[in-house]
């Protein structure tokens, strides 16, 4: 069974599962099958380098090789910043609380979203102290990762009486302008070249 996503507010905790919600769930899916002439039906392959052999799918993988071409596991790399200083991992937030603190609608707006769960109670947990807050349009946020990593994400609950919703992403980067301002392009200006400049003996 996996583990609880266990929140706190106000000093009440809450033991979550996450059930996440994808475009299929909503939407529904469609299944392209392809056949040959013969009615097999068709698989995807990959063309080798040497543009000669077929790979099955799976047949391929990524690696990760040192300057000298030697091959790496990924247990021996280690995550840095822009500036070459090591970054400190951050844990899974399964398995400890995550306090919840209020968020502001603009702040929460500003999210590229990555990953959209529904909060159902995990067991015998009851989850009506959280929708109460949630109903009176609050939003709450709390730094998530799903299995640990570099860094954390957003995390924002918002939701009403009977559902609870995480909606998980990162703070977009926006720019904005002004209304009359323009946007300046660098541009190089073309040397005109005429007839003379032109050596006919390189056509």
């Amino acid at each position: 069974m996996p583990k609880p996503l266990i929140l706190s507010l106000d000093g009440n905790e809450f033991s979550v599962s996450l059930i996440k919600i994808d475009r299929e769930k909503l939407y529904g899916a469609i299944e392209i099958e392809a056949f040959d002439e013969k009615g097999n039906e068709a698989s995807i392959k990959v063309l080798a380098p040497d543009g000669k052999m077929l790979i099955d799918r799976g047949g391929t993988s990524l690696g990760t090789v040192s300057e000298a071409g030697a091959s790496v596991d990924r247990t021996e790399l280690t995550p840095v910043d822009g500036d070459g200083e090591e970054i400190e991992p951050v844990p899974s937030s399964f398995g400890k609380p995550n306090v919840l603190s209020p968020a502001a609608s603009e702040d929460y707006l500003a999210q590229i979203v990555k990953s959209v769960y529904l909060l159902q109670p995990f067991e015998d947990t009851k989850l009506d102290f959280l929708y109460d807050h949630l109903d009176a349009n609050r939003i709450y946020q709390f730094p998530f990762s799903y299995r640990g990593g570099v860094d954390y994400d957003n995390a924002f609950l918002l939701g009403g009486k009977t559902d609870a919703f995480m909606i998980v992403g990162k703070q977009a980067a926006l720019q904005y302008v002004k209304l009359n301002q323009a946007a300046v392009l660098d541009s190089v200006e073309e040397e005109e070249i005429s007839a003379d400049d032109i050596d006919f003996d390189l056509l």
